[in-house]
């Protein structure tokens, strides 16, 4: 096609809400100012304020999602809005849209199909803005996936994120709540998406909007879900390495036992020469595991990349 004739990109925002009323008209007025053609969308979770009236004030378009949690928002936010761009961000009105259009030409330009934005601090106020618990959290969460996933992602759990279609709908949506930024993560890390981290201002809430996020509630579930991404992702990694434990154990358990067999020709402690066994047993049962669950990972995994290179990738 003669790049002239060629359409601009469809660029959607998608913004999943809970009692954002205070924060969402800001941030939609702002997203839109900074790149004016580009259509609004804000999925309700079952606020209580008036966040979906707001939002139609300002010009999105607002769908109920009745099933409580961020990670099924996300899932029908992919799911429902058509778009060749898709810009996530949270409704708190605390990340600066002023790059919102460089990001998108970045995408479309390097064809890349997830662009990261890492939050900095605005240096305003720090504190209220980025709470020592949640960057600490941030790190320790953050540090732990890349050491089990790779990759150089240095804000695992940013609310800025601008993906391409070919990502969106190829992204599965398992999570329910706000672990759903690290399976939104592993994803692109896991199918070898190429992407992009940028920096992006950060501030505080607008006064009388509160944070939904529970430091230690959601952080353990994030936890969770690392845990759980690891043993999916990288079945052979995780059983080969509980064989290599029990198997150890087991061999700590029968060199006392063999070392006497060998002396008298007894085996004194019979039970724990069952248990030694059973261990081992246990050991070996791991891995086959192990290569099986690698062989049905990598059979899903297939299927993603299949469904992924259907679609053209940015900017074609």
């Amino acid at each position: 096609m003669d790049p002239q004739n060629r359409k601009p990109p469809r660029v959607a925002l998608i913004v999943p809400c809970y009692n954002e009323a205070v924060a969402i008209g800001r941030a939609l007025d702002e997203f839109r100012a900074a790149l004016p053609d580009i259509a609004l969308h804000v999925f309700d979770n079952n606020s209580t304020d008036d966040t979906a009236r707001v939002a139609r004030a300002h010009g999105a378009a607002v769908t109920p999602v009745r099933i409580q949690g961020k990670g099924n928002v996300v899932r029908r936010m992919f799911a429902d809005v058509e778009a060749d761009v898709y810009v996530m961000v949270d409704g708190d009105a605390t990340y600066d849209a002023s790059g919102l259009a460089g990001h998108v030409q970045l995408l479309l330009d390097e064809k890349l199909d997830m662009v990261l934005g890492r939050r900095v601090d605005d240096g305003a106020d720090a504190e209220r803005s980025y709470r020592t618990g949640h960057r600490l959290g941030n790190r320790l969460l953050t540090g732990t996936a890349k050491r089990l996933f790779g990759g150089g992602v240095d804000d695992m759990l940013s609310g800025y994120r601008v993906f391409s279609r070919r990502y969106a709908k190829s992204f599965p949506a398992h999570a329910h709540g706000f672990e759903t930024e690290t399976e939104l993560t592993v994803h692109a890390l896991e199918l070898r998406m190429p992407y992009r981290e940028v920096p992006v201002a950060y501030r505080a809430r607008p006064q009388g909007s509160f944070s939904k996020l529970s430091t230690y509630r959601d952080g353990w579930r994030i936890l969770r879900t690392i845990a759980s991404l690891f043993i999916r992702e990288r079945p052979l990694e995780f059983f080969w390495s509980l064989g290599a434990v029990l198997a150890s154990g087991a061999l700590i358990l029968a060199f006392p036992l063999f070392e006497t067999y060998l002396q008298s020709g007894l085996v004194p402690r019979f039970p724990t020469a069952v248990l030694a066994t059973g261990l081992m047993l246990a050991a070996m049962l791991s891995a086959a595991c192990g290569v099986l669950l690698r062989a049905v990972t990598l059979a899903r995994r297939e299927a993603q990349h299949l469904a992924y290179l259907r679609i053209p990738a940015p900017g074609e």
